[in-house]
């Protein structure tokens, strides 16, 4: 039987969309693309936002549309939060919540012989324990995702994910590691951490954290690139700097949740820290990396934005000065306090602010990568042609795209680390001369 799938949303999604791909194939079911006829199609489904919602119901329907017969599967954050509304619309068979992935051959199985529920969603409020699917294999050639943690206990005021995955659960370390020692024997340099609250990682355990993972995984032989997922500014302390920077594989690279560059903005949306506080934790990072690109999301829109808090937030923003900035609308979540308050904002408003947001981050951007222009840049390759006809591209360890001219060789060296000289400016990166 064929089966394809569909992913929504992040990377932790990816990563596990990849490991029920594995857990299919090794059952011998032919996995193809989404765009194929298949006789089983699964969805793993985002919730974050409304449009991720929309998303998720259209790719549904898209499924069901391509083959009329086939068995179609939701599974993940929107079934978690919302499947009565799914199962209204008509068109899913299946459902999954937040749990049971690395359970979904067995249930999909099970279904169709006719046993079972249609709507496996179970209270993930009580917490529980990590679910392993590390049978993922990276769909690219150069850099594998390694989840190493799940949930989240921050209930921000804006968010829907801490009721669509749950309390904090953290891997075992000899999972992690296996993985990433098969990962390497299969050509893999890079290993990117990821999870759903990832400096929560150890939370209740009085002898593992975050830190404790990044220096086991410095420690396997092979391993040339260790680059983190999104963190929270608290995580940052002296004494985790002290050892982040001992470790030699370890990316300048540090994305640092920001949300909002207003106190008043902060306070209302529960997150933890003040922006005082947050340029501090960036300072530190400065001071024990050299130009270590410190990327970030920001909410505009949020309920009660004031225009004088948006200028606030744009003010902070310079004076930071970022590598890259993801801007986000706020989208209302059915069940969060921040969905309750009176004070929404318009949609042009939201419009406007993330505009403005969008061009002092194109700003920044270019201003962080022109600093690396006539420098030599160590680059990954990960692409023998990019976008642009005649080079190939990679990432610096600082996440910055480069591209250097290349011809045929560019295929022979892909997963190759090599010195490129930087030279100007592409559409989206660094242009350069392989030295």
């Amino acid at each position: 039987m064929k089966v394809a799938f569909h992913t929504l949303g992040c990377k932790v999604n990816q990563y596990e969309t990849q490991g029920m791909e594995a857990l299919f194939r090794e059952k011998n079911y032919e996995v193809v693309s989404f765009s194929e006829k298949a006789d089983i199609y699964i969805v793993n489904t985002c919730t974050v936002t409304n449009m991720a919602d929309k998303k998720s119901r259209q790719m549904l329907s898209k499924a069901k549309q391509m083959n009329s017969d086939a068995l179609v599967v939701a599974v993940g954050c929107y079934v978690q939060a919302a499947a009565d509304k799914i199962e209204d619309r008509g068109g899913v068979d299946l459902m999954v919540g937040s749990t049971r992935k690395n359970e979904i051959v067995d249930i999909v199985e099970d279904h169709l012989a006719g046993k079972g529920p249609s709507i496996h969603v179970e209270d993930i409020s009580k917490g529980g324990i990590f679910e392993e699917l590390w049978q993922a294999q990276s769909h690219e050639k150069t850099r594998a995702y390694i989840k190493i943690q799940d949930g989240c206990d921050q209930f921000c005021s804006y968010c829907i994910i801490p009721y669509t995955r749950g309390r904090v659960r953290s891997r075992d370390m000899k999972g992690i590691i296996d993985e990433i020692r098969g990962l390497l024997e299969e050509g893999y340099k890079e290993f990117v951490l990821t999870g759903i609250h990832l400096g929560s990682y150890g939370k209740g355990d009085d002898e593992t954290s975050l830190i404790d993972v990044m220096e086991r995984i410095d420690a396997v032989e092979g391993v040339e690139l260790l680059r983190l997922g999104s963190l929270e500014p608290n995580l940052i302390t002296d004494a985790f700097i002290k050892r982040a920077a001992a470790l030699t594989s370890l990316c300048p690279h540090f994305h640092l949740s920001l949300q909002s560059g207003c106190d008043r903005t902060l306070k209302a949306m529960n997150r933890k820290y003040t922006i005082d506080s947050y340029k501090e934790k960036v300072s530190m990072l400065r001071n024990a990396f050299d130009r270590p690109a410190i990327t970030t999301d920001i909410i505009v829109g949020f309920p009660g934005e004031t225009e004088q808090d948006f200028e606030e937030t744009l003010e902070n923003l310079e004076e930071i000065g970022f590598a890259m900035i993801h801007v986000f609308k706020y989208s209302k979540r059915d069940g969060t306090v921040a969905a309750q308050r009176k004070d929404q904002i318009d949609g042009s408003v939201k419009q406007a602010r993330s505009e403005a947001v969008q061009q002092l981050a194109d700003r920044m951007k270019a201003a962080y990568e022109k600093t690396f222009i006539g420098e030599t840049i160590k680059v990954l390759v990960e692409d023998p042609s990019g976008k642009h006809p005649g080079y190939a591209a990679g990432h610096a360890p600082n996440y910055i795209k480069v591209y250097f001219e290349a011809d045929a060789e560019g295929l022979d060296i892909v997963g190759s680390r090599i010195e490129v000289k930087g030279t100007g400016f592409m559409k989206d990166g660094l242009s350069g001369v392989k030295l």
